[in-house]
């Protein structure tokens, strides 16, 4: 059956919020996930976008855009196993790195050991590590590169304390060049916060929740992701603080500003009780809590809503740390 423009449109936007709902970007989409995201829907009762021929041509049009990386090279069974379950442990029991950034990390491993022979390993030198790079990056934006720079540094760390390798080769991986990132990130222009809390509607729910997430990050400086993971039990009212769940499993204690725990209060009398223990909720189904691709996209919309040019999370966590060191605040 030939399908229109309008269901593939379709497709794409219950494929869009499926990611949001498991946290996801779209640039972590594979296959594997495709058949996450179908096997989801078979198991949700739906008898349409069930097999994995619906995905192939969404696949194969986010890889064109570059939205979407290139289909992982698959290592042959048993070539690298036992190197990868090693490395994994690695980075989750030495590093403690989140569950996202360790599967990024295996992928950029994948890619580099299935150029690699098993028995040349321990030989391995620079100009290989450099060759694989420059094959590598040219294929992929830049943050792609990146993220392949970022991922293969860990690697030949790990390589070589495990005495896989002779010669320490991280210093081998040179930096991606990319003029936007040659300066610190620059904060947002107080007007702007203004506008930007401004243009939160407070006689909706809505209003009142992307208001609360608005002003912990431009006040706190939390990181999207925090922001997210924020659940009543962290919420201290008697003491005045707030738990923050930060990279690494690292908690820290905050005090929670009034203004900030004002916006709070306002938004949860107004969103009412509910199963889920997170502070933000999405608005629209599946309900469940606000992801850290949520609270980006709270930010975005502000941004259209105040006619302020776009800004990220990142940058308004920026505005906090500098109005805090114009108050004197120190730096260590």
């Amino acid at each position: 059956m030939r399908w229109s423009v309008r269901n593939r449109v379709c497709q794409l936007a219950r494929l869009s919020s499926w990611l949001e709902r498991e946290g996801l970007a779209v640039w972590e989409l594979n296959e594997q996930r495709a058949e996450s995201f179908l096997a989801w829907r078979r198991e949700a009762g739906y008898v349409t976008w069930v097999t994995s021929r619906c995905m192939e041509l969404p696949l194969a049009y986010l890889r064109e855009v570059g939205a979407v990386p290139p289909a992982a090279v698959v290592v042959r069974e048993g070539r690298w196993t036992g190197l990868l379950a090693g490395y994994r442990d690695y980075l989750v029991g030495e590093r403690g790195l989140a569950s996202l950034t360790v599967a990024g990390y295996e992928r950029v491993a994948r890619v580099f050991l299935e150029e690699q022979q098993p028995g040349r390993l321990e030989s391995l030198t620079a100009a290989e590590v450099s060759g694989f790079l420059s094959r590598e990056c040219p294929r992929r934006s830049v943050s792609g590169a990146r993220e392949l720079v970022a991922g293969l540094r860990p690697l030949l760390r790990y390589l070589h304390v495990t005495g896989l390798i002779e010669t320490p080769l991280v210093w081998a991986v040179p930096g991606v060049a990319d003029l936007r990132d040659r300066s610190l990130p620059h904060g947002v222009e107080p007007r702007d916060v203004a506008r930007l809390l401004a243009s939160c509607d407070r006689r909706r729910t809505v209003g009142r929740r992307d208001y609360a997430i608005l002003l912990l990050l431009v006040r706190l400086g939390l990181r999207a992701g925090e922001v997210a993971a924020i659940h009543l039990d962290d919420l201290d009212w008697r003491a005045g603080e707030i738990l923050v769940r930060g990279k690494r499993d690292r908690q820290d204690r905050l005090p929670l500003p009034v203004d900030v725990g004002q916006a709070l209060v306002s938004y949860l009398r107004r969103r009412g009780p509910s199963e889920f223990r997170a502070v933000f909720l999405r608005m629209h189904a599946p309900a469940g809590a606000l992801t850290r691709i949520g609270v980006c996209g709270v930010v975005h919309d502000a941004c259209v809503r105040a006619g302020v040019a776009p800004v990220g999370a990142h940058q308004l966590r920026h505005t906090a740390a500098t109005a805090m060191l114009r108050e004197g605040a120190s730096l260590s």
